[in-house]
């Protein structure tokens, strides 16, 4: 080979001597210049590219460095044995590959939907540029493996007098999201446990312990919640349960089930309770339920919350209570574990719940969702001859029950002919094979009252009309 005719370019920031490196490896990795080629001598290139020869020196040692072409002493350059090599073959570079087309929708009823339009921006750019003006450099040093003491102490207050959970500090482990906390729950739980999870049930948790190979178990439900008797009838010795507002059915565990739950608990060495106290923050119907662990005398309750759904998904913080019996074995095994939140994320929102913010904040979103509860439950009326409702007296979703020879599968498809999208129950079922209603969830806290209406109207229009 006596030339390469490289198209350089002077007005880019590349230098020469890469361009002329990129082009030759290119042409090697593609076949274009075959094993064994002989490149044009540094003197030779270099004048017809018009470039220094030391430009071309250059490039030659940034090939010869990476094995594409070797050196022979008064012979020159030639290309290297790389075809056994094995290499991935690219088409094109990733970033550029084109996205699958995804399926848009006019309305979305996702029951895990959450109002950013409402979040307090100026607040918490003001906590934000506060915290960070404090100049306190130990804001940004590595923390209290469990999260800071002052935000655990905030968290303790705001558990007790809004839950009625009864705990110390010392009992709270601060982490970003909830399954961050599960894994780490499973370690200190260790894996010789047998798990039981309500059907249906939150599924993200039953993943993430199928996940982390634990035997698991689905326990049917009933108008109370989980079926304590069923539960007893298994291997389980920790059971899974959403008592405040059953995700996703949306049943409120009465006293006497819960009773019944933590009798359970008490009936063996070693059996415990996970409470998952998901959304129980928005309720429009009578008082809060205080949460199972303010019931729980006997150390039995591993309490779970988080701030996603009430302050948003991105701020990526939960926190979990432990039994007195279960902080020993945290101590001895986790104890090293740096904490996943930073110290300045954790000032930020001590101060908001504190300084009376996140009290606010609550209050107005529970407004905001009571009034699409209620535009929704007003809008859904003329389908009450052949669905009933469930579920509405709490959380930011409610289930319709169609009590006709509906499918689920075909009310999801006729929704999505007018562009909306709305979930059906049998996502949330642990065994498939059990057989119920139609069940449609439909979530309202990320659609507006407008929104909610119209799209309501739609799909009465395609569900009722089209029948």
């Amino acid at each position: 080979m006596n030339e390469l005719t490289i198209n350089l370019k002077t007005d880019v920031k590349t230098p020469l001597y890469e361009q002329i490196y990129a082009y030759i490896k290119t042409d090697i990795q593609n076949g274009k210049i075959p094993y064994g080629e002989k490149l044009p001598s540094t003197r030779a290139l270099s004048r017809h590219l018009e470039v220094s020869r030391s430009t071309v020196e250059l490039a030659y040692e940034q090939l010869l460095s990476e094995g594409y072409v070797e050196s022979e002493p008064c012979r020159g350059y030639f290309v290297a044995q790389i075809e056994e090599l094995y290499r991935l073959k690219r088409s094109r570079n990733p970033a550029q590959s084109p996205e699958m087309p995804r399926k848009t929708y006019r309305f979305d009823f996702t029951p895990n939907g959450v109002d950013l339009n409402s979040f307090p921006y100026n607040v918490w750019r003001k906590l934000s540029r506060e915290t960070l003006l404090d100049g306190q450099t130990e804001l940004f040093r590595t923390g209290d493996s469990k999260g800071e003491y002052g935000f655990r102490n905030a968290i303790c207050n705001y558990l007790y007098q809004a839950r009625g959970v009864e705990c110390t500090p010392d009992q709270v482990i601060i982490g970003a999201g909830n399954d961050y906390m599960l894994m780490l729950l499973s370690s200190v739980l260790g894996r010789k446990h047998t798990l039981a999870f309500e059907d249906p049930t939150y599924m993200q948790a039953y993943r993430l312990f199928c996940c982390l190979s634990y035997e698991t178990v689905p326990v049917p439900m009933d108008k109370s919640g989980m079926e304590v008797k069923a539960l007893a009838d298994t291997d389980a010795d920790i059971a899974y349960v959403t008592p405040s507002h059953q995700y996703p059915t949306g049943i409120v565990m009465p006293i006497r089930r819960r009773q019944e739950l933590l009798r359970w608990a008490d009936g063996a060495e070693g059996r415990y309770i996970i409470e998952d106290d998901y959304d129980s923050e928005f309720r429009y119907k009578g008082k809060p339920i205080p949460a199972l662990q303010g019931m729980d005398a006997h150390g039995k309750v591993i309490y779970l919350g988080t701030f996603s759904k009430s302050i948003a998904p991105a701020i990526r913080l939960s926190y979990m209570v432990l039994p007195e019996p279960l902080l020993a074995a945290y101590e001895k095994k986790n104890r090293f574990i740096h904490s996943t939140v930073s110290k300045v994320d954790q000032r930020i929102v001590q101060r908001f719940i504190e300084e009376g913010y996140y009290e606010r904040h609550l209050n107005k979103t529970r407004a905001l969702y009571k009034g699409r509860h209620d535009a929704l439950i007003e809008e859904l009326k003329p389908l009450l001859g052949t669905c009933r409702i469930s579920g509405e007296h709490a959380g930011v979703h409610l289930l319709l029950h169609f009590q006709n020879n509906e499918t689920e599968e075909e009310l999801i498809r006729l929704a999505e002919e007018e562009g909306i999208r709305v979930y059906g129950m049998k996502d949330y079922r642990i065994r498939q094979e059990a057989k119920g209603e139609a069940t449609i969830l439909l979530g309202y806290a990320n659609l507006t009252e407008t929104q909610i209406r119209e799209a309501a109207r739609l799909l009465i229009r395609c569900w009722k009309e089209k029948k």
